[in-house]
């Protein structure tokens, strides 16, 4: 008796994403950790020197974490009300953060008390941040100025008005410490140097702003609005470059990786979007489980950081490079002894003593062995197979339609195992690779439990459901043959017309060769 072969699952073809070197770098990084914090987390900011700790601001707080620290390592709490955008100085040594009461606050690192207190504004300020000579501080608030203060002596320089809603965005230049630029829900982006009086460019977005970027070279500025992300040439005087809209709800937050090469986008769809900076398109998406306010990416690009609005603060590691090679090289000599003598071939004067391997039948084959088909059905109809491997399912009932058993399998069910049977029917039906076995699946349930129609509510409701789905279906096909029928048509005229062009220039050049053999 020959011995029982395992059902074979047809490989078929499956759109999916195209894996990049993009992909696979993205992918690289650990499962996350999740921080809970005291409120929506609304600025993330890494310090520019090692260890890069990253401040934290959450409501009335801002928590120091160490780069793998599930607790915080300093907290400063000397705000009445909320705090906003705690920002690092480039060295590392300082921390500016704005507040709710409109003061802004400046810490050392080393410290608890503010060093400095700079009063001024008089409603909440949403931006903070340091210009690149480290002895001045830019902000901007929801009186819809932006100031300029001076640290040493903790006064203000100059406030600009310009400005007609709140000020919510913005940031220095890190090549010149006179250049700042803000954003505001006014629409607009304005550039401003210290040493004039009034702003020196006005770049109009389109939408509220709700972040703005510039790259390290300063000739790049990306400004985050509405849905839209928009690359401008500072250079040109502003010229729009690109317009990107790759997410569908308000993009919140932008930042850069260490190179400049990717852009990320964080947006209340729960999105992280990653753009390459040479072409603009998507190379990489994170989804995450709330909506985002705030992005971080570590100098090293080693963490990713996501705050979001239900508090909870989002933290991925990279596994380092080096740890990889050397499991590897751990691994190799033991991969060569497995595969030692794999290919050895044996001689004429060899005795060859073949050992069977040992062949471990799935439940599916199993139950389809011993001739259980209903049971064989109802294995590949489990929830981890059924949504994961639905090509398995398939395979199994076109084997028992080639048994000739598939309606016995399908007969005497109750009314929770139709309705299954429906869904996936109804789900899977109009994919081109499962339609021909899913429409005999079809039509055998429709001719089986026939007779039993109104007696299911639930029943009733999938067989109308499916019923809408293979409509619709028809008529998409419909529709495509008639453009199909248009291009035919369109490229039948196209040819015609080349084919007119080429006999009228044969007749021209007959004419031309008999008058010139007339005159001859």
């Amino acid at each position: 008796m020959a011995s029982y072969k395992p059902m074979v699952v047809p490989a078929v073809p499956r759109l999916g994403e195209k894996v990049t070197q993009d992909t696979l770098y993205w992918q690289g990084y650990k499962t996350p950790v999740q921080i809970k914090e005291f409120g929506a987390v609304n600025k993330i900011d890494f310090s520019p020197v090692p260890p890069y700790n990253y401040a934290v601001t959450a409501s009335s707080r801002v928590h120091i974490y160490g780069r793998y620290s599930q607790e915080p390592i300093k907290t400063f709490s000397r705000f009445k009300d909320a705090a906003y955008c705690a920002t690092y100085r480039d060295d590392g040594q300082l921390l500016v953060a704005g507040s709710e009461e409109g003061s802004i606050r400046l810490f050392d690192i080393s410290g608890k008390a503010p060093l400095r207190q700079f009063d001024g504004h008089t409603k909440a300020v949403h931006v903070v941040g340091f210009l690149a000579d480290k002895y001045r501080i830019f902000s901007g608030g929801d009186d819809y100025s932006s100031n300029l203060w001076d640290i040493p002596s903790a006064t203000e320089i100059v406030s600009y008005t310009e400005h007609t809603d709140y000020v919510r965005c913005g940031c220095a230049s890190k090549l010149n410490g006179d250049v700042f630029i803000t954003g505001s829900y006014d629409h607009t982006v304005k550039v401003f140097d210290a040493r004039a009086k009034s702003s020196v460019m006005t770049i109009e977005h389109g939408h509220p702003v709700e972040s703005v970027l510039l790259f390290p070279s300063g000739g790049l500025l990306v400004s985050a609005g509405g849905r839209f992300v928009k690359v401008w040439d500072v250079l040109k005087g502003g010229q729009l470059l690109v317009s990107l809209k790759n997410h569908h709800k308000t993009v919140t937050c932008l930042c850069l990786n260490s190179s400049g090469q990717r852009l990320l986008s964080g947006s209340l769809d729960r999105h992280v979007k990653i753009y390459s900076t040479t072409s603009y398109k998507v190379v990489h998406s994170f989804n995450y489980a709330t909506s985002i306010l705030s992005l971080a990416l570590s100098p090293e690009d080693e963490t990713i950081v996501v705050g979001m609005t239900n508090g909870v603060l989002n933290v991925k590691h990279r596994k380092p490079e080096e740890s990889k090679e050397k499991s590897q090289k751990k691994r190799q000599p033991a991969y060569r002894t497995y595969v030692k003598g794999r290919n050895y071939m044996p001689k004429q004067e060899d005795f060859f003593v073949s050992k069977p391997g040992k062949c471990v039948l799935r439940k599916y084959d199993k139950l389809l062995k011993g001739f259980q088909s209903s049971k064989a059905l109802d294995a590949v109809l489990e929830p981890h197979i059924r949504l994961y491997t639905p090509e398995v399912t398939v395979a199994v009932m076109q084997e028992l339609n080639r048994r000739g058993t598939l309606r016995s399998a399908l007969a005497g069910r109750d009314e929770k195992q139709i309705s299954l049977l429906l869904t996936f029917v109804t789900r899977r039906v109009i994919e081109p690779r499962f339609t021909p076995i899913l429409v005999t699946v079809a039509d055998m349930i429709t001719d089986i439990y026939q007779p039993v129609l109104g007696q299911s509510a639930v029943v009733d409701k999938q067989f109308l459901r499916l019923q809408e789905a293979i409509g619709r279906e028809i008529d998409y096909q419909e529709e495509l043959l008639e453009v199909l029928g248009m291009m035919d048509a369109l490229f039948a005229t196209l040819t015609k017309k080349k084919a007119t062009y080429l006999e009228e220039n044969k007749s021209n050049g007959l004419t031309k060769t008999l008058n010139q053999d007339t005159y001859n």
